[in-house]
């Protein structure tokens, strides 16, 4: 399917999102596919409220990002943060950067930085929309573009699920689409700056990002599906 056939689909998505699951929310991690997103819901559903987690580790190109993109869209970005008592919780048990340590300590730091702010931020929602893609990684291969979140009781939309990384890129230089300074520098995929390095020529594009880990556990935890259950944060 040529570019302007999926950005047809992809507007009429969004459209039907904003008509029948209102109000729906829009997750945006700021990365290239939430920036090519939040372009078509301004233009096409803007009655979509957008969201971001501020985790308290990002880089900041991503929070100078979060403001050209208030500039550009004329319109306000929520930014959710963590609980405070949870973040002390963590680093009492597994120290400041524990998340080095395990899989296990990895997950609950995500847990605790951006799971529990996206409930929060989803609440009084009947629908959100993400800017996941399948190519993204082993674990997004399954992904619908549409289909029911059990997790948080909601619809859950991923409007760009079969576009191509070229095709982001594309839109992105044709709307003029302000995007992370990172990027310029070897970084595809952009989480927490202590979890996100560049990568190399050749390598995979989420390569960057947890890369002390094996591939098939790269996920925070929002987007973990039924068969990766979510680990519960130990206090003790």
């Amino acid at each position: 399917m040529p570019y302007e056939a999926k950005l047809e689909h992809t507007c009429r998505l969004i459209e039907t999102a904003a008509r029948d699951f209102a109000p729906a929310v829009f997750a945006s991690s700021m990365g290239l596919e939430d920036m090519v997103l939040m372009d078509l819901i301004v233009r096409h559903a803007p009655a979509i409220a957008v969201f971001t987690l501020d985790t308290g580790r990002l880089p900041q190109e991503t929070h100078e990002l979060i403001q050209q993109a208030e500039r550009h869209f004329r319109r306000r970005i929520r930014v959710y943060v963590p609980d405070h008592a949870g973040v002390e919780a963590y680093v009492r048990v597994n120290g400041v950067n524990g998340f080095y340590d395990s899989v296990t300590q990895r997950r609950d730091c995500c847990h605790v930085r951006k799971v529990e702010p996206l409930r929060r931020a989803l609440q009084g929602s009947r629908a959100w929309l993400t800017g996941l893609r399948r190519e993204q990684a082993v674990t997004r291969k399954a992904l619908a573009e549409m289909e029911f979140d059990a997790e948080h009781g909601m619809q859950k939309f991923n409007p760009l699920i079969d576009w191509s990384l070229e095709e982001v890129q594309h839109h992105i230089r044709l709307r003029g689409v302000p995007v992370n300074a990172l990027h310029a520098r070897g970084y595809p995929s952009i989480g927490c700056a202590p979890c996100t390095r560049a990568v190399q020529p050749g390598e995979d594009v989420r390569a960057g990002r947890w890369w002390w880990e094996s591939s098939e556990h790269k996920e925070c935890g929002i987007h973990l599906r039924p068969e990766h259950p979510e680990p519960s944060l130990s206090t003790t």
